[in-house]
């Protein structure tokens, strides 16, 4: 796997952000010969300059805040006939993903419709928690998580290996069992850690109850209590500096030493 996009929330480029990157969501999965990507923010971009054409592929959207959808309308491949994808997503209040992602992309918001530039061949499919998907030799499943609106996580399985995908979600209800359960012995557990605990309380700053993302601190009780392999700390905070990330991920490492944090270009072969 490879990761394209890695901050929540907006974009945050620069020089302080450079080595994480400051691209949002979109991670890139290879199971054999198969791709498959987890959301379309402005890190797709990046995937689609570097793929060779044509692409052929699946897509899972967790859900349609403008962070994981920003990268769609530049996402090169899907303007290619070749190119051919699958997209999966939750539906919300009766609109599928087909119409999330048309809407998404009208006057006066954006200058062109997705029906008018999209020329890849795409096949929409509703996805939700419970649903299962066969991807080569792989199985897709999704459970909901703790986020406002609604979000789903995804986890891959193939050939005994396993990889949760967990962005978006907060902790604190009954759903943090779940998720446990979903991501139980996972040998890669992408998790939202894009709070300290100090910020998430108000202890530092406005607190951020209820705005759907977890802490760090989270982030490795939930990995002790599944038994996953390595905890991937992701979503960054957009404010958050490449050098406050690295002070961040060694306080991490001495809870827990299995623990990376996503930064773009980092490839995980398991």
């Amino acid at each position: 796997m490879k990761f394209w996009g890695v901050r929540g929330s907006i974009p945050s480029p620069g020089p302080e952000t450079s080595r994480y990157g400051g691209n949002t969501p979109c991670v890139e999965v290879r199971i054999g010969q198969e791709l498959v990507l987890f959301d379309l923010g402005t890190g797709a971009r990046g995937f689609g300059e570097a793929a060779p054409r044509p692409v052929e592929g699946n897509i899972f959207i967790s859900h349609y805040h403008y962070d994981h959808l920003q990268g769609l309308p530049f996402f090169g491949p899907i303007f290619d006939p070749r190119s051919k994808f699958t997209i999966r997503g939750p539906t919300r209040d009766g609109r599928t993903v087909k119409d999330v992602i048309s809407n998404q992309m009208q006057q006066p918001y954006f200058p062109v419709t997705a029906e008018m530039v999209f020329r890849a061949q795409l096949d929409y499919q509703p996805f939700a928690a419970g649903d299962r998907a066969r991807i080569g030799e792989g199985i897709v499943t999704a459970i909901e998580a703790n986020h406002p609106g609604g979000n789903l996580a995804y986890r891959i399985e193939n050939r005994g290996k396993s990889i949760v995908y967990a962005t978006d979600t907060e902790h604190g209800t009954a759903r943090d069992a779940q998720l446990i359960d979903f991501a139980r012995d996972a040998d890669l557990f992408i998790y939202d850690a894009m709070y300290t605990e100090d910020e998430y309380l108000g202890r530092a700053g406005a607190a951020k109850i209820g705005w759907g993302h977890s802490t760090f601190e989270t982030a490795v009780k939930v990995a002790a209590e599944a038994r996953v392999g390595t905890l991937v700390l992701f979503h960054h905070e957009p404010t958050r500096t490449d050098d406050a990330l690295d002070e961040l991920l060694r306080r991490v490492k001495k809870l827990r030493k299995a623990t990376v944090a996503a930064k773009e270009g980092l490839v995980i072969k398991l």
